[in-house]
């Protein structure tokens, strides 16, 4: 009976410690889709042309994975439409960029905040295409950025969680650099703010466990 007794106790704390273990685990790949509004630098259009403080869609998509619990990497993509305010010339852009980005959480430090909550900073260099439509595609521009941004994260399950997501991409442009100048509507040669809601997606198990 003893040994019984001895027996059950180890599988009861073998369970105990595989189940606790998992509850802290760190999944090495994840999928990311997120959706907003962007607000894009005056600074950035010509003279004349002015766009909305606040635009939508705004559309990324990302590939997550992390060396271990606090760092990693990802490559994502971003989409936003711009268009004109009310009091300028009518216009709409698609502004899409791509970004590889370094990952850090540094959830572990604030551990006065519920287990469910991660922030994750993340920051990289990538390449912008802005794309005026309609008939203004000759004031297509290309250029390098970097991107800087802050998650939030809260966890549903231990595969997916919700976040919200602020960054700023900024653009190593002006409109001064072409030569001949930019003219007409639909240049935009400048930076963006996005502010957007998503969800992340494990795709694979744990690999990182406390």
């Amino acid at each position: 009976m003893n040994n019984l007794k001895t027996n059950l106790l180890c599988v009861f704390l073998g369970c105990f410690a595989i189940g606790l273990s998992q509850r802290v685990t760190t999944n090495t790949w994840k999928a990311q889709i997120a959706l907003g509004i962007n607000s894009p630098s005056q600074n950035g259009f010509v003279e004349g042309a002015t766009a909305n403080s606040i635009n939508l869609p705004t559309v990324n998509l990302g590939v997550q994975h992390m060396f271990n619990t606090k760092m990693g990497a990802k490559l994502d993509y971003g989409f936003n439409r711009m268009s004109n305010e009310e009091n300028s010339p009518e216009f709409k852009i698609n502004y899409s960029r791509i970004n590889v980005q370094f990952v850090y959480d540094p959830s572990s430090v604030f551990y006065f905040l519920p287990s469910e909550i991660r922030t994750v900073f993340h920051t990289g260099p990538g390449y912008s295409f802005a794309t005026p439509l309609n008939n203004l595609d000759r004031n297509k521009q290309s250029y390098l950025n970097w991107l800087a941004g802050l998650e939030i994260h809260y966890a549903l399950s231990e595969k997916v969680s919700v976040y919200l997501d602020y960054s700023y991409i900024h653009g190593f442009t002006d409109l001064e650099n072409y030569d001949p100048a930019l003219s007409g509507l639909g240049a935009f040669n400048g930076s963006v703010n996005n502010l957007t809601f998503g969800v992340s997606i494990s795709l694979s198990g744990c690999q990182f466990c406390d």
